[in-house]
């Protein structure tokens, strides 16, 4: 797995929408962030597009990444926000200058549609907040983003609950939101889940269609030969009328714990404020003990 060049102060970082719209007063928060730790910001051409929902149509979000994808001078892609709208212009862009001179692609929730193509390709991606997300996000939690940036180790140590699952393993980091994982299946944008640890995080969905999802994943073979799971924040899930019977913790636990794999839930990363940086594609130790999970990136 290639891990792109860390940066360094004067780099340049663009932000680009690749799902929703996103306007420049927007950013400001996220380009005074990135000017107080030395980088230089260039906001894409799709900052500040309005169509319908998205940042511009599928054309110009598409152009805009792969202008920023071959410029030699963006060490980094920060994504604006998520929503919907990656999955729409993905077979349009051409990694084939990326995979030679590969560089951070950032974000989360709708960009685990890049975060999983780019995995395919065999390049590190960063799971992360975005400019949408960086008003709200703590202190710390930009710390994170920081440090995996400019190549500093990064290490999780988070008290043990009763209903995780105990145990230890070592492997390549991989994942994303779970409802784009599974929209995924079947294309070329699917990860491979052999030997890795595997990262699920979702928002505002009903638990019947999180245990569809689950199931559907397992019929693909995605828990066959995976050696973890990590799930973060399964943030506002819904129910029916009629309950489902389960919460979201049954529901993973009832299908994966078959799998004698070590599973911790409620990791501080997803679709809340503390959502710490994963470095996807990077090799981990995870621990699940009584006491505390730890999850360190090398």
């Amino acid at each position: 797995m290639k891990i792109p060049p860390f940066l360094k102060k004067g780099d340049t970082v663009a932000i680009v929408c690749t799902a929703r719209k996103f306007f420049p007063e927007d950013a400001k928060p996220a380009i005074e962030l990135l000017e107080s730790w030395g980088l230089k910001v260039k906001l894409g051409k799709t900052i500040g597009l309005d169509s319908c929902q998205l940042g511009g149509t599928d054309q110009e979000r598409a152009a805009d990444f792969q202008s920023q994808l071959d410029d030699d001078n963006i060490k980094a892609i920060w994504c604006a926000r998520g929503g919907y709208g990656t999955v729409r212009i993905i077979d349009q862009l051409d990694f084939t200058k990326f995979v030679n001179h590969p560089k951070w692609v950032m974000g989360f929730s709708d960009v685990t549609v890049l975060h999983s193509h780019i995995h395919t390709l065999g390049v590190a991606t960063l799971h992360t907040i975005m400019p949408f997300t960086v008003p709200k996000a703590p202190e710390e939690v930009k710390a994170t983003l920081k440090a995996a940036l400019f190549g500093e180790k990064l290490a999780y140590q988070i008290p043990a609950k009763s209903h995780d699952i105990q145990g230890k393993a070592r492997g390549i980091l991989v994942g994303g939101n779970i409802s784009i994982l599974y929209s995924l299946l079947g294309s070329k944008s699917s990860i491979d889940t052999r030997g890795k640890i595997l990262f699920i995080e979702d928002l505002d969905e009903y638990l019947y269609h999180i245990d569809r999802m689950m199931y559907n994943l397992k019929r693909n073979g995605y828990f066959d030969q995976v050696k973890g799971i990590i799930v973060g924040s399964m943030t506002d899930m819904h129910d029916n009328e009629i309950p489902f019977g389960q919460n979201e913790v049954q529901i993973i636990t009832a299908i994966a714990q078959s799998y004698n794999i070590p599973i911790v839930f409620e990791f501080p990363a997803g679709h809340q404020r503390d959502n710490r940086t994963l470095i996807l594609g990077s090799l981990v130790d995870f621990e699940v003990n009584s006491t505390n999970v730890i999850l360190r990136f090398y």
